[in-house]
Formats: structure tokens, sequence, C-alpha cells
């Protein structure tokens, strides 16, 4: 946890080497399939928009990383720039091109490199700005039976959808997104109507219990809470921005604010502490977008990137809008181990203390426990959480088979320094199957149920009330009344799997199936999930992308609803790709 201290000196430090990385580059020969950016393109002046986390670039260069390449890739700090992408790239393409048993590497890399290439091309100007459409799309979403929309206590139906509203019958999601660069300069933009149906929502005596009995949250002064759907629900129809940022890029970090993606983990279903599970929110960042090398530690830790952000989070009422910072620092000793730690500190609110820059430092320099004299003032330093992830390349395996994990703690500074207080969420992916080379397996697994959290006897010393809760944050890291992290949630566990065919780069039909389950002495009754679904991605020419949906889910929740419970979702997207053309 140290990394967060020195944090503003390796700012400092990549500013200083960014210069000399450039001019120390030995070039090396490229394939002919890679067109060598032109000389005024350099890492350290041209700006960059983000790629989306929904977009099917991250499947396909997470399997070409899997694969054995890529290995400038830092899957544990994710969006990625357009030109960080192609960077990737440039780094792979010798090895790509000299494999000659390879095909689908060369595949993938070719059809991500198509994407982005216009971003080479292209270079802008403060005085010759550029700007496209990048899509439009529009998703039908047909909801059978009763889902689950609560993340914090009962559970999710669908998960990892930006908190997007949905309810039985009909729901629709129209948006499009747009992307405009001016030498250092960019703005990204994604906005979409939505529609969602109204419902019957949680009974007023359902409501009160959760509100009082888990959440330890006096009902009569907070009546309305996003995080309990309590009804009636009103029909949805709603313009939301889904993410808008305006970047500056200077020494190879992007200094940004306004709403974008976050996932700050290596597993695909979920990261314990910053996925799209929620509605992304307004923002500062600093993030450094290229990997860096720090004198003599990288020799022993190799390059390094960072992300910093702080920004509101809404929907919460005891105590009213509280803030949150993240700080993150990653880096690979090898060309196969990379490793993680994060810090999230949630601060501040209505009624308990101010955001003030002094409670700001406060909050980011504090890492012990404090009395509950100071936890219930105006000094509070905050709701702390802490994380550690890694993902690997196993040895003798090296491009069949990828191990990870990522762990979360509360008040303690590392999942390292106190485990068996920890949540886990652990995962292997094998990349591929002999003789059966465009099919590939996930397996990922979710726990929240620290085991120093209960006694000999089997009963429980906190009953929902640690990871994801705090004794003055009470409705935790969520925004909006969704959890910003694991979908498993509070007091649970479970896993999913992933099973693909990959037609190509963009296309694969794709089985899955998860499970969650909230433990007995958080929710009476407990409650079980289990979801089986399939998908199929496929594009109709080249600038056309239709995306079917199917998923059956059975559920108990003997708290809200008598014996076990179903629902159907089927939808249909169609998105339309305007591709600039590359010169």
């Amino acid at each position: 946890m140290r990394f967060f201290v020195v944090l503003p000196a390796v700012l400092l430090s990549g500013a200083l080497l960014s210069q000399t990385q450039a001019q120390n580059t030995v070039q090396q020969p490229l394939p002919p399939s890679y067109q060598t950016p032109p000389a005024e393109i350099e890492t350290s002046s041209e700006g960059s928009t983000y790629v989306p986390m929904d977009s099917w670039i991250y499947p396909a260069l997470d399997r070409l990383h899997s694969l054995g390449y890529l290995d400038s890739a830092f899957l544990g700090l994710r969006p990625w720039t357009r030109l960080a992408i192609a960077h990737m790239l440039e780094e792979s393409a010798d090895r790509i091109d000299n494999d000659t048993n390879n095909d689908e590497a060369k595949e993938i890399y070719l059809a991500v490199l198509h994407e982005v290439q216009p971003d080479i091309d292209n270079a802008t100007e403060l005085n010759h700005p550029n700007a496209e459409l990048e899509s439009v799309y529009t998703q039908f979403r047909g909801i059978g039976g009763l889902p689950l929309r609560d993340s914090y206590h009962l559970g999710q139906s669908i998960v990892d959808d930006y908190g997007r509203p949905y309810e039985a019958g009909f729901n629709d999601y129209t948006g499009f997104s747009a992307r405009a660069q001016a030498g250092r300069f960019t703005l990204y933009y994604r906005g979409e109507f939505q529609y969602a149906p109204s419902a019957a929502g949680y009974s007023p005596a359902l409501a009160t219990y959760l509100s009082q009995n888990i959440d330890a949250i006096p009902i009569a002064t907070n009546p309305h809470q996003d995080t309990i759907p309590e009804g009636p629900i009103p029909t949805a129809t709603d313009s939301r921005v889904m993410e808008a940022i305006v970047s500056y890029h200077l020494l190879n970090n992007e200094i940004s604010f306004g709403k974008s993606d976050h996932w700050m983990g290596p597993d695909m279903g979920a990261s314990m502490l910053w996925s799209d599970n929620a509605e992304n929110i307004y923002q500062f960042q600093i993030d450094r977008v290229e990997p860096m090398r720090v004198p003599l530690l990288s020799r022993l830790l190799g390059p390094f990137r960072y992300d910093f952000f702080v920004g509101s989070l809404k929907g919460h009422t005891d105590p009213e809008g509280p803030w949150v910072h993240i700080e993150k620092i990653n880096f690979k000793p090898t060309r196969n181990l990379e490793l993680g730690f994060d810090r999230m500190v949630i601060w501040g609110g209505e009624g308990h203390e101010p955001i003030t820059l002094h409670t700001f430092l406060h909050s980011f320099f504090s890492f012990s426990n404090v009395p509950t004299s100071e936890k219930f003032s105006a000094r509070d330093p905050g709701a702390r959480f802490a994380t550690l992830d890694f993902n690997y390349r196993l040895p003798f395996l090296r491009n069949w088979v990828t191990l990870y994990s990522d762990g979360l703690v509360h008040d303690d500074v590392s999942p390292l320094a106190a485990p068996r207080r920890a949540g886990w969420h652990p995962g292997i992916y094998l990349a591929r199957f002999p003789g059966l080379q465009k099919l590939d397996l996930r397996i990922e697994g979710a726990n929240t149920e620290p085991t120093s959290h209960y006694n000999p006897d089997g009963s429980p010393i906190d009953q929902g009330h640690f990871l994801y809760w705090e004794i003055v944050q009470k409705q935790g890291p969520t925004n909006k009344g969704f959890l910003v992290g694991d979908w498993v949630g509070r007091e649970g566990e479970g896993g999913q799997a992933w099973l693909t065919w990959h037609l190509s780069p963009e296309e694969d039909i794709q089985f899955t199936y998860r499970r969650a389950k909230a433990a007995k002495v958080f929710l009476p009754g407990g409650t079980t999930q289990n979801d089986f679904g399939g998908t199929i991605r496929k594009r109709i020419g080249k600038d056309f992308e239709a995306l079917g949906w199917v998923q059956y889910e059975g559920w108990k929740a003997p708290i809200y609803k008598t014996g076990l419970q179903s629902d159907t979702t089927v939808a249909a997207q169609f998105t339309w790709f305007p591709r600039q053309k590359t010169q």
C-alpha cells in the first residue's frame, strides 16, 4: 500500500522519463502487415479516446494475450485508449508475423489493427481537429417472469450492464457514440434513451426490514433509497449520458474530466473493486496509458502503469452525497506475470463531513484504524477498501492457460495482509483446446464471506456488515443503487463459466452459466440464483453487427417470494459502425 504514497513521485518520474524513453527506443523491423505510424505521431504528444469496455476488442485482445502475445498489455487496468492498443499491437507485430503456427493470432491482430489504424494514419493538431460518429445502436430486450434488480441485497438478474433499468416486459435502449481529437485534446460521448416498464417492487414491510435490520439505516429518515427497489416503480423513460469525457494528453498521461468506464481487475465477469455493474460516475482522472520504467526499480518490478480518479457517488441517503477516490498501480515483473494493488476510499457526505481538500488528503494518507470518536467526527478518514489482483500465464502452458485472481479487503492495507478477512474472485482461462483452436473456456469463482467473520460454532460475527458495507457509509460502494464492484454482493458466493466458439475476432457463439448465493446469516433463508444463457454475435457486412442473447434464470429468495421463481430474457441489439476511411 506504500505504492499510493509515492504516486505523486511516480507521476513526476514518468514525466521526466517519457522524453528519454522516446529517444532511446530501438526501432525493430515490422512485418509487412503492419504500417509504421507517421513520424509526427509520438506517444507523448497525441491524445486518444478510450475504447468502451463492452467492445468486442477487449475479449479479442485478452485472447491474443493468452495465446502468448501482447506482453505490454495491463489486464488489470482498463479501458485502454485506441493509440495505446495500437502500440501494444506494434510491440507484438514481429512475433505474430514470424509465428507460422498461429493463424488466429494474425487474424486477431489484423482485425484490431483495422479498428485503430485511422488513429495512426490521421494525426490531428489543435487547429486541424477530427470528429466522427463512432456507432449507432438499438437494443430490444424482453423479460418474462419476475427478475431481480437488487445488487446490494437479493441479487441481480442482469449484471455488468451499466446500471440500466430493466423490468418484466419490453425494454429498449437506443443510443449513439461519437469522438473527436485535436492534438493533445480528445472528446468522447455516448448517450442513450432508456425505456423500462413499471413494476410492483418490494412491499413496505420488506423495504423496512432491509433498511433497518440489514443496512442499519432508519427508514423514518430515509424513506426512499436507490439500493432498495420499493414499489410501485414507475415507468423509466430516461435520456442518460453513458460516457462523456474530455481529456488532455500529457507525457503519456490522459488527464480528464467526465464519465468514463473503469474495470479495475483481470476478471471477465466482475471486478471486486470497480466494474461496469453500475452507472459511471462523474470524475477527475489521471491515467498513465502507456507503460513506464522507473530507474533501478523497474529492473526488479518491470514496467508500471497507474490510475487515479475521484468523483461523487449518487443515490446515497445515509449520509447523502459521499465522494470516492481510487488509486491503483500495476507492474509486470516478467512478460507473463502482472500484479496490481489499489485502494478505494468513500468519504464525506451531508451531515457527516464536508468534501474539501483537507478531508480528501486526510483520507488519502490514512492507512490505520481510527477510534470511534474520530470515526463519527468530521475527521473520519472514510470507508477504506484495498485490493490485490494478478494474472499469470502458466509455465509450460504459456500459450494455453492464464490464471488470475482479484481480492478485496476492508480496513486492511491489502488482502495479502489479512487473507481470511478478504473476499476473492479467482479465475482460469483456457485459450484453446487441442484440435479445437477456435474454442475457449473461462471459469471464475466469487466469494465475499470472509472465513474470519464466523465464530467456532458457525454463528456469524458480521451479518453483511463487513465487505461492501461500513458503519458510517452504510450504502457502501454503490452508485444509483447498484454495486460498483462484484455482482456476487454482500456475504455471497458464486461463479461464472463461458464456453465460446470464435467465428472470427468480431464474431462468436457463447454459452454461459452463472450462480450466486447469499448466506442465510445475511438474509433469512438466503438467496440462490442459477442463470443459463447463450449469445450469438455476428457481423452483417463490415459495418453492421447483430447480437442475439437469451437467458433463463431460476431463483429463490424466501424473504421476497415463496418457492422457486424464474425469468427469461431475450434480447437483440443492432449496431452500425460508420467507419472512417484510413489513408
